[in-house]
């Protein structure tokens, strides 16, 4: 394919610039610079000496003048780079242009120079300290690896250095000297100066690029490469070699890592991997992937890239065992696979016509503006400048050639890619247009996190057989993530979840064994956020669904503080006795979420199993607090601690946000002196105990924080001791509770520590009081005011604020038992029972009650914390009416909300009715 450049006259400023008989053929690259390349122009007009000597001693000469220039030890270092990186670039621009050198040398003298400014601005930085030119080096990868640089490319590295021969000043560490002499080098060649810049560096290609430092020790590099490294980086170091600085060092690292780079079994997996780097790249320049303005010739279908792929995957599988496929060029490994039988003779050759080709016209592109760039302009007047450069009479005849030289690519490549792995993968490598087509709702979140997920970087995918047994499962957790309440969050939730998981196949091969479990895991995830964050932070809880009786009920209070107690007793720290009590209540907690989630448990069941969960925790923790902090403190003689459980938590309706509410109380006299090596006043010590307690249960640990423990409803709240006397307790609601503390004793209940009847006397005997029943009534109104002002009702979906909401009724009965001193009992359930068969409450209040606390329970699983969404996603609506069906059978998400206007009209009649507020 021709690029040779019509003849044309100069332009007339250009003329006084030309030497008197020009060869026609520099005439010629000159005037279409000059016309076509402002950054060929710029230099064209500061260098009309090289141009003139181009055409008497030829254009090798005046490139190894131009190197001269570089080694130039009299003049400034940042200086003479930049000019001879000038001079390098329009000798070249006019040998390609003129057809005088073929690509091999374009690409040879740009990376030869490349290597000269690379071990130059090393010396350099050695030098400023006093050091020879050792102990750093810079490996050279990608084209400049293979001595294949573009006209205007980056140069990838890696520096690596030896800490006991760099030079270091005092206080210095060996890697803080690294890291300065090598941001000095880098300085030295990309810093922007009024001369230019010499070469963009990029060092993103060594280990763990966004955490490690830019020059890593070889030691370090080594064992990275023998133990951790990912089959891309096996690609990069195909093309890698010592470039720059200690030649002898870096190539000694190459040496070590040959084994990791070339295996001598065939390699076959290494192709999907370089498969799925091949799609995510057409998949990320998708808008490049068609010929015409935009399209991408090293990026695009049949592009250079997949030319340097075609010929790395061959070079991986067999290179291993033939040291002559081992050829960094592409050039060199397509004609030495064609010589070893393993490409066709004529394939091969087509496939290095096309690559001469497009990278020639990469380096029309580039040279015009010394741009970075591998896309077709899409302004046409550049298109244009750009066929001038190419010797084409317009660009639709460069667009044909372009078709012509990318068509026989792609067709090698996808048989490649057909041949050696057999589609069967349900979500292809080719992402984009498969979401697009079956998830196009969430192509925008997906395609960019599943080419994350298969780009090697986390852990749990770095495994062929994890990989497999993930693109398994892949598509329905994609549906899971498409059908949730955001999927947009759902799918960051699952990238969380993934980033977390530890390495290995397990988990994938354990969803794909069980299908059942990966609707779940997405349905969790799509619809459930407080299960979703909880799993991100800790994707091992998934495990306890893996159990036969996962969906199964859980036991009652008894058996679970035995199974917490067998888990937690052989820990021999408090520390560990906690984390184990985290563990254990969080793997439960999520069963019983899970079980919601699926609609296979009532949500008041699952209420009280948490309620219960919680208690067995209390029965673990507790005495394990107090005997950790008796050893330093004693113990109070005749005293013990107290734990009342009040709100949701006393009524053994908690939710997945519940918090706990706890008043701490202690018996005995609170003048008694502990008897430990360091003593304390009962009062003292109980509150110190009460602290530690607080803290077990809601600070955080490497297992996560277990409860939210809320204490204000202590008696004189915030502004009272943490923990009280239960006779001090007992005068306090006799003489100054008032009439609301009094409604939340009606839900107190023992829950931990000792001596629950004499705290339960002291309850029994605060609510037995007689009371005035109008007084009683206006200070429930007031209260429920205070409450309405406070904490206004959040939308049509708040069953707990909202008028004739649970607070609504909790109250009504609340105020019955006060008033009439009956149904007392922490279960607000069975005191509406009570209260209705007495005459005292309406029928149907038990079943409206039931059907509000079954969708709150729910709701903190959809809406965590104190939000109520104005509405739901149709997973999440579906979610919701199967989950409420033990309840009252919703035969529909419209049917449920019907439900909950007349369960919540109901309660407000009763509120109304009973105290007396109509009209008001």
């Amino acid at each position: 394919m021709d690029f040779g450049l019509p003849r044309r006259d100069p332009p007339a400023e250009l003329v006084p610039l030309l030497p008197a008989g020009l060869a026609p053929d520099l005439l010629a690259a000159a005037v279409a610079a000059w016309t076509s390349a402002p950054f060929l122009k710029g230099l064209l007009r500061g260098r009309r000496q090289l141009l003139a000597d181009m055409a008497t001693i030829g254009a090798d000469a005046v490139l190894d003048a131009a190197f001269a220039v570089a080694r130039d030890a009299d003049r400034p270092v940042a200086e003479r780079l930049r000019r001879a990186r000038g001079d390098v670039a329009l000798v070249v621009a006019i040998a390609d242009l003129a057809g005088r050198w073929p690509l091999e040398r374009v690409t040879a003298a740009l990376s030869d120079f490349a290597d000269l400014a690379i071990d130059t601005a090393i010396g350099a930085a050695l030098a400023e300290r006093g050091a020879a030119n050792a102990g750093l080096s810079a490996l050279a990868l990608g084209k400049l690896g293979s001595h294949e640089l573009n006209y205007s490319s980056d140069v990838d590295l890696i520096l690596v250095h030896d800490p006991d021969v760099l030079p270091r000043r005092a206080h210095e560490e060996p890697g803080e000297a690294a890291v300065r002499i090598a941001r000095r080098a880098v300085a030295l060649l990309a810093d922007q100066t009024p001369d230019g810049y010499v070469a963009r560096v990029d060092l993103r290609l060594r280990p763990a690029s966004e955490i490690t430092p830019i020059s890593l020790s070889v030691a370090a590099a080594e064992h990275y490469y023998q133990s951790e490294a990912l089959t891309w980086e096996r690609v990069a170091f195909i093309r890698a070699r010592a470039a720059g600085g200690d030649i002898a060092l870096g190539q000694g690292l190459l040496d070590a890592i040959r084994p990791f780079v070339w295996r001598r079994s065939l390699d076959w997996t290494a192709v999907g991997d370089i498969q799925a780097v091949s799609l995510r790249i057409r998949d990320h320049f998708e808008a490049g992937q068609v010929i015409g303005p935009g399209f991408d010739v090293k990026r695009g279908r049949g592009g250079i890239r997949e030319i340097e792929f075609f010929a790395q995957i061959h070079q991986l599988i067999w290179g291993g065992r033939n040291l002559a496929l081992r050829c960094p060029a592409t050039l060199d490994g397509l004609a030495a696979l064609a010589a070893a039988g393993h490409v066709e003779a004529g394939e091969a050759a087509q496939l290095a016509e096309s690559y001469r080709y497009l990278r020639t016209l990469e380096h029309r592109l580039q040279m015009r503006r010394d741009e970075q760039t591998h896309a077709v302009p899409r302004l046409a007047a550049d298109r244009t400048a750009v066929a001038l450069l190419s010797g084409a009479r317009d660009w639709a005849t460069v667009e044909r050639r372009l078709g012509t030289a990318t068509a026989p690519v792609a067709a090698a490549y996808d048989r490649l890619i057909a041949a050696a792995v057999p589609d069967t993968a349900a979500v292809p490598a080719d992402v984009a247009r498969w979401a697009k087509r079956h998830q196009p709702a969430i192509a925008g979140q997906i395609v960019p996190l599943v080419t994350r997920w298969r780009g090697g970087t986390l852990r749990a995918l770095r495994s062929a057989p994890a990989r497999a047994a993930f693109e398994a499962v892949l598509p329905e957790l994609l549906a899971g993530i498409a059908g949730a309440a955001d999927p947009a969050m759902a799918a960051s939730r699952l990238d969380g979840f993934l980033a977390a998981l530890p390495q290995g196949a397990q988990f994938f091969a354990l969803l794909e064994a069980n299908p059942r479990l990966v609707g779940l895991l997405s349905h969790l995830l799509g619809v459930a956020p407080v299960l979703a964050d909880a799993l991100a932070r800790d994707p091992a809880l998934f495990d306890v669904m893996l159990a036969p009786d996962a969906f199964a009920p859980l036991p009652d209070v008894a058996a679970l503080t035995a199974e917490l107690a067998g888990f937690a007793a052989p820990a021999p720290a408090l520390e560990d006795i906690l984390d184990r009590v985290r563990r254990w209540t969080g793997e439960r907690r999520f069963q019983l979420g899970a079980q919601l989630v699926e609609g296979r448990a009532d949500p008041l069941a699952v209420a009280r199993s948490l309620s219960d969960l919680a208690d067995a925790a209390l029965a673990v923790i507790v005495p394990a607090v107090a005997a950790d902090f008796a050893r330093q403190h004693g113990r109070v003689p005749g005293g013990e601690p107290v734990i009342l459980a009040l709100g949701r938590y006393g009524g053994r309706a908690l939710t997945h946000a519940s918090d706990l509410d706890l008043v701490y109380l202690f018996t005995g006299s609170h003048e008694t002196v502990s008897d430990g090596d360091r003593p304390l006043p009962a009062t003292l010590y109980f509150n110190r105990l009460a602290a530690r307690l607080t803290a077990a249960l809601s600070v955080p640990t490497a297992a996560g924080a277990l409860y939210e423990v809320d204490t204000r409803l202590r008696p004189w709240g915030a502004k009272g001791m943490l923990a009280l006397s239960v006779d001090s307790f007992a005068r306090y609601q006799a003489e100054d509770a008032d009439d609301w503390e009094h409604m939340a004793l009606t839900r107190a209940r023992p829950v931990g520590g000792g001596a629950s009847d004499t705290a339960a006397a002291a309850i029994a005997a605060t609510l037995a009081r007689p009371r005035e029943g109008e007084a009683l009534r206006r200070a429930v109104l007031a209260m429920r005011a205070d409450i309405a002002a406070a904490k206004p009702a959040k939308g049509a979906f708040d069953v707990k604020l909202a008028p004739g909401g649970l607070v609504d009724l909790e109250f009504v009965v609340h105020f019955l038992q006060l008033r009439d001193r009956s149904a007392f009992g922490p279960d607000v359930s069975a005191a509406i029972a009570v209260l209705t068969a007495a005459g005292q409450l309406p029928d149907g209040l038990a079943a409206a009650h039931d059907l509000l606390t079954r969708f709150l329970v729910l709701l903190r699983l959809v809406a965590p914390g104190a939000s109520v969404p104005a509405s739901f996603s149709p997973a999440v609506e579906a979610m919701l009416a199967r989950a409420m069906t033990p309840g009252g059978g919703a035969a529909s998400f419209a049917d449920l909300v019907a439900q909950l206007a007349q369960a919540k009209a109901l309660v407000r009649q009763a509120f109304q009715t009973i105290l007396n507020t109509k009209g008001r």
